[in-house]
This record gives C-alpha cells, structure tokens and sequence, in this order.
C-alpha cells in the first residue's frame, strides 16, 4: 500500500520536472507579489504533480526537502524548509482566485512537518468513487474498505493503495451527500453505497 511519505519509484516512467524547475530564481521567494503568486502557483502544480507521479498523499517535509522536489542538484539549489512551509502554508490556504480551493492540510498542525497533499481532494475522489459504484453496478452493495484500497476488483483505479486515511475522508463526503454509509469496527469497516 502507497502510505508512505517518501517518494515511491514508478513503475511507469521518471517524473518530468517543469521548465521552471531548471530556473535558479525558482528556488528564492520573488519580491514582486505578482510574481511571487506566480511562483507560488508553479510550485504548488510542481508539488501536486510530484505527489501525483509517486502516489504520495501525506507529504513530510522533513523527508522531501532533501528529495529532488525542493532539492535541484543539477543547479545546487533548493528550497529552503521554511520557504517550503509556506509554500504548503499557501497551498492549505486555497487558490480562491483560481476556484482551485486548498490542494493541501497540515496533518500536524502545531508542527507543520507533515501535510495532506490534495493532488486529489476528498470531494473529487468521492465524486471518482461514485462514478466507480455507477459504473460498476455496486449501488446496493456492501463492500470492505480493504476491497476499495486493495481489492482485484480496483486494481485498475487511481485509488487503488491509497493511503486508508484519505479514503476515508472520502467516503465521509459520500456519507455527507446520502450516498453512502460506512460501518463496523475499526479495521473491518464496511461501506454500502447508496
């Protein structure tokens, strides 16, 4: 299961970092407030798609900062953890202009080392997920939450090894709509969607 806050290695192909990301300037917070919304809108579109690529949906920055998402060898340049905070700190705050809304959390609020990356907000992964249930005919059905995550059923989903936390959250938005309702105990929860 893709929990982890590392980067993965893809089984497809190598991540494909923006032109940008070659750019030194990139690496130093811009003065200029319209370039610096700029930059800051580059690098969360960096961050969602780096966590996209690697199937990572809860981000430590303590981790990241010195993988090839903050950390440009080539350039000898990189994002500084402070600098990447507040990247984060933008990304949790929403892209009201863009209609975007947050593309990140803190998980550790008090903290701020560890964040949800929403590559993915829950409200569109239930939207996914009932998509899945009307295609599939499972409207009806009881299914364990191990089935949706693990499940040969969705071996083909984008959901498919999500981290547990996240599906849940999901299927709470679900729960919120009547769509579904989700029971039983913990580690054995099952799902009936309506």
């Amino acid at each position: 299961m893709a929990t982890s806050s590392t980067p993965l290695p893809s089984t497809t192909s190598t991540f494909q970092f923006p032109s940008t990301y070659s750019f030194p300037p990139f690496f130093t917070p811009q003065p200029n407030s319209s370039t610096r919304l700029s930059q800051l809108r580059k690098w969360s579109s960096l961050i969602q798609s780096w966590c996209r690529h690697h199937r990572i949906y809860r981000l430590s920055l303590i981790e990241a900062i010195e993988s090839p998402l903050f950390n440009n060898a080539a350039l000898r340049k990189r994002l500084s953890l402070s600098d990447a905070r507040t990247v984060l700190d933008w990304m949790a705050e929403g892209e009201e202009d863009t209609g975007g809304g947050k593309r990140a959390e803190w998980v550790d609020v008090g903290n701020k080392t560890v964040a949800w990356i929403w590559w993915r907000r829950p409200e569109e992964w239930a939207g996914v997920l009932a998509d899945w249930v009307e295609g599939t005919g499972q409207k009806n059905m009881v299914l364990t939450v191990y089935e949706l995550l693990e499940g040969e059923a969705t071996a083909s989903q984008e959901w498919h090894g999500m981290d547990p936390e996240v599906m849940f959250k999901s299927l709470n938005v679900l729960v919120k709509r009547g769509k579904a309702q989700v029971f039983g105990s913990e580690g054995q929860e099952g799902v009936k969607f309506f």
